[in-house]
């Protein structure tokens, strides 16, 4: 049933009230962080050409039909060309013609990079195991759904094959069960509790601290002149801090201790992922599996000093504004390391791809400039050359109004390069 307002003067204030309540809540947490902005940025064309690479893996001999990957391009959220994005980074993908098809490879210098990626892993293999427990650790039931977290396998470090690199690898801390029997039910539990990883990296500050010895308690990377977000930091951060592996049964739902947990696990969760930042709409799947609150944007919107929310490409990201110095993460995961080599590669190629089309287009302005100069000592003269050079005696002067002649000259540069200023 809709109730409707019968007064006018009821609709006036009604309306009028909506937009104080949005302004009040929501002008601290729009405003924009260039810096912040600028690492999404950065970070939307790796995401794109890291999933290229991965379908190009795992296609026949690694070699992919480019009307294949144009296919893709809708599940990458892009327009346009295949051909044209992959010709953009001629460092990361090698197009070639066959048959009147066009198919793309990994270049070299990629296939090396994926190479020394799959040593890291190896390498990391037991600290992705101790972050999947820790996940685990703080959910409902000590267990998560293996299609769920393969949303967010990639924002933890986790590859394509972790089930069976680090599920299957530590039986003694994983286990696969199915309580449903339905496939899409499947899920990692938790066999072994391990205390020295219920260490939050709040906690993990404070015990690491010059001081010594702190209490754990969350930090504001606000400009101080945020004089309202200060205060209600301050306020919110003077009650102890709840640890996200603390049993969320012990925590009275909608109360300000549950709100502290909740943040708590929310920072906890961006700690973990390599970039220190999580889908809105990924994250907010999780909210039973770890007993999130069900305005989990609401809550992330009125602490702007610890979570910083984007809108950027019209997706919802939050980032831990903690994470960041600047635009560049405070500390890399090795994985990263390896991914920014990736995003170098990229760039180089990018920046070539740029400049050949930059010599290109100002040649076809010169070109351009020349022919207009032939078009009008044409008219000049009444003569029409056709495809023919300009009288060689215009060239050298020969006649007055030749080339050499100043006024001819000056005329000639200005449609030279007017376009190219």
């Amino acid at each position: 049933m809709v109730r409707v307002l019968g007064s006018s003067t009821a609709i006036q204030h009604h309306t009028k009230s909506i937009p104080l309540l949005i302004r009040r809540f929501s002008l601290p947490s729009t405003r924009k962080d260039p810096d912040l902005e600028s690492a999404l940025s950065r970070n939307k064309r790796w995401i794109v050409n890291s999933r290229l690479k991965n379908i190009i893996l795992r296609c026949p001999n690694q070699v992919a039909p480019v009307k294949f990957l144009q296919k893709k391009f809708k599940t990458l959220d892009l327009q346009g060309k295949a051909l044209n994005w992959l010709k953009k980074y001629p460092c990361c993908f090698d197009v070639y013609l066959e048959e009147d098809e066009y198919y793309c490879r990994l270049t070299k210098p990629m296939m090396a990079l994926v190479e020394e990626e799959e040593l890291v892993k190896e390498a990391q293999e037991p600290v992705l195991a101790d972050r999947l427990a820790k996940l685990l650790m703080m959910s409902v039931g000590q267990r998560l759904n293996v299609v769920k977290l393969n949303e967010l396998k990639r924002s933890f470090g986790f590859g394509d094959d972790y089930v069976v690199r680090i599920v299957a690898k530590y039986a003694d801390v994983f286990r696969l069960v199915n309580y449903s029997g339905r496939k899409s039910s499947m899920e990692i539990e938790l066999l072994s509790w391990k205390p020295e990883l219920a260490v939050s990296a709040v906690e993990a500050a404070a015990v690491g601290n010059e001081c010594g010895g702190s209490e754990a308690s969350f930090s504001c990377s606000l400009p101080t002149t945020w004089t309202n977000p200060w205060e209600r930091f301050m306020e919110f951060n003077a009650s102890p801090y709840i640890s996200p592996y603390r049993e969320p049964g012990e925590v009275v739902e909608g109360s300000k201790e549950s709100e502290k947990r909740s943040v708590g696990l929310v920072h906890e969760l961006l700690s973990l992922t390599l970039w220190k930042k999580l889908s809105m709409v990924k994250l907010s799947h999780f909210k039973k599996e770890f007993g999130l609150p069900e305005k989990l944007n609401g809550m992330l919107l009125k602490h702007p000093g610890i979570f910083y929310v984007s809108n950027k490409y019209q997706v919802h990201t939050v980032l831990l504004r903690e994470g960041y110095d600047g635009s560049e993460l405070v500390q890399k995961d090795p994985l990263v390391v390896v991914k920014d080599k990736f995003g170098e590669l990229m760039q180089q190629g990018l920046y070539e791809y740029n400049r050949r089309r930059y010599l290109a287009n100002l040649e076809k302005k010169r070109e351009k400039g020349i022919e207009s100069v032939k078009s009008v000592v044409r008219k000049r003269d009444g003569i029409d050359h056709g495809d023919d050079d300009v009288d060689e005696q215009e060239n050298h002067g020969g006649r007055p109004g030749g080339m050499f002649d100043p006024e001819e000259r000056k005329r000639f540069y200005q449609i030279l390069f007017s376009d190219t200023q």
